[in-house]
């Protein structure tokens, strides 16, 4: 698709219809430019309401497969009471259910696109066939079914599934295309981890949305949003405003997911209260960890232990770091520290502390005891790599080259061929002056260091997406272990959607030794 390459639109029809907007039940999304944004209130307000836990879907068992029926919808949903903003979900008006699978199974999906585009459902952390990721080749047409399949090879954890449409991934992710699913495994089970589905084990999506002064959403079409990503000053936790979850007194899992377009959170206990990480993108840690505070980025999950066993409320709460330098008014100011990119709103939308999750537990239960070891988890031995790549990310001037080695996303190139069993190092270094989250299909890889340094308690398992913050660069260890196909690519990008869609993405295929 010559001529755009990069989010360069002459007028707002051309972007519209770029974005995959026009002639759809999404249409009617109310699309802001800068000016209306700066005007609109950064106070969440409002009455409390009950987190909406996602309807649990085991799919049923059809000739030795565990098998999903899906449609991707339009729908409506009320973001603020009263005002009905069009959407998009999955067996819902917005979001999708939750769906659950094990290691070792077999799976196949029928989904249906009732919607008036094109869309594509990519399973977000899994080892799979590249004609089943998911990803911008595996297009779904209006009125035509996709019916992927393939074995469950992830450890147990968190995972989603979103769209991943080409040039079109952020305004389908925000109108609602994507959910999560938990993989379980008899490692796990071994636990006796909480694990009671919307009892005292719960998935929060975490999304920020802009609505304007009338509660429609918005997809704001600003230079600031087209640059940074798109970035709303109300939170929304599976799809909740100002959520609130009545638990029973003891242990409580929160399945983490950044949801976000463009947000970075950094996640606390209001009054510094302690949680145990236990797990990442790709399941369990070696050993729980305590923790103050976790920074995800979009696309990134962790899951925490939070102790309810004395029976007090306590309220999950999020931060919102600056993921730029100097231009939003980071480190030293930078080029544009004064200007638009680093003004006050700026610094006050991304400085702003946010009301994640009030929970509220009844009874008192003994304090919370985990297992010392969760999983068996080896360091990571960059000795094994017999070949490094690096990849280099960048944005050029005002946002206007978004490009990974200098190349900006295109269909017909395959930027990287790699031997199926080869272990890799890659090295992906931040040319920016903006923070990335870096996300690699088809694999769970292992982060060796951060400009020489080991990496935080939280990226120390398996991972699919990483920070990299600006000028740094990290280490990835990894391999592709089955899966070859020469002619269909997996891609790795940032997933800033924003940034995606703008060309900061590439294409590898897995080969045959």
């Amino acid at each position: 698709m010559p001529g755009i390459d990069r989010p360069d639109f002459k007028d707002r029809r051309d972007f519209i219809k770029s974005a995959g907007l026009a002639a759809t039940g999404f249409a009617a999304l109310s699309l802001l430019g800068c000016g209306t944004q700066s005007r609109m209130s950064l106070d969440q307000g409002g009455e409390s309401n009950p987190l909406a836990i996602p309807r649990l879907q085991a799919g049923t068992i059809e000739r030795g497969e565990r098998v999903f029926r899906l449609s991707l919808t339009p729908g409506e949903k009320e973001f603020v009471p009263g005002t009905a903003s069009p959407t998009i979900g999955i067996d819902a008006s917005y979001l999708g259910p939750t769906l659950e699978m094990r290691r070792g199974e077999q799976v196949r999906f029928h989904i249906d696109n009732k919607l008036a585009e094109d869309a594509t459902v990519h399973w977000h952390g899994f080892e799979l066939p590249a004609t089943a990721d998911g990803g911008p080749h595996q297009l779904i047409r209006p009125g035509e079914r996709w019916s992927p399949s393939f074995e469950i090879r992830q450890r147990a954890s968190l995972y989603w599934y979103h769209s991943h449409l080409h040039r079109r991934a952020g305004p389908q992710v925000y109108a609602g295309l994507a959910a999560p699913i938990y993989v379980r495994d008899e490692e796990e089970d071994r636990l006796d981890l909480p694990s009671r589905y919307g009892v005292d084990d719960i998935p929060l999506v975490v999304q920020d949305r802009v609505i304007d002064g009338a509660g429609r959403l918005v997809y704001p079409l600003d230079m600031h949003s087209r640059m940074m990503g798109v970035m709303g000053e109300r939170i929304y936790v599976n799809g909740t405003a100002n959520a609130v979850f009545e638990a029973a007194a003891g242990p409580l899992r929160l399945r983490l997911l950044n949801g976000s377009n463009a947000r970075f959170y950094t996640f606390s206990l209001e009054g510094d209260r302690p949680m145990q990480l236990i797990a990442s993108d790709g399941g369990l840690l070696a050993a729980p960890s305590e923790v103050r505070s976790l920074t995800l980025a979009p696309g990134e999950r962790a899951q925490v232990i939070v102790d309810l066993s004395e029976g007090r409320p306590l309220r999950l709460i999020a931060s919102s770091p600056a993921n730029a330098m100097g231009m939003m008014g980071g480190q030293g100011g930078g080029m544009m520290g004064g200007g638009m990119m680093g003004n006050r709103a700026d610094r006050e939308r991304q400085g702003r502390t946010f009301s994640i999750l009030d929970m509220r537990p009844s009874g008192a239960s003994t304090p919370v005891m985990l297992p010392p070891t969760l999983a068996a988890l080896a360091a990571p031995d960059p000795s094994l790599a017999v070949r490094s790549r690096r990849f280099v990310l960048d944005m050029g001037m005002m946002g206007r080259g978004m490009s990974i080695n200098g190349e900006t996303m295109d269909m017909d190139v395959i930027n990287q061929r790699v031997p199926v069993g080869q272990w890799e190092i890659w090295e992906i270094a931040n040319a920016s002056m903006m923070a990335h989250p870096f996300h690699i299909h088809n694999v769970q890889f292992r982060l060796l260091d951060r400009d020489g340094r080991p990496p935080r308690a939280e990226e120390a398992g398996f991972k699919d997406t990483v920070i990299v913050n600006p000028r740094e660069q990290v280490r990835l260890l990894l391999r592709f272990e089955e899966n070859t196909d020469p002619d269909t690519p997996y891609m790795y990008h940032c997933h800033i959607l924003e940034h995606e869609d703008a060309g900061m993405m590439g294409q590898f295929v897995v080969m045959a030794n």
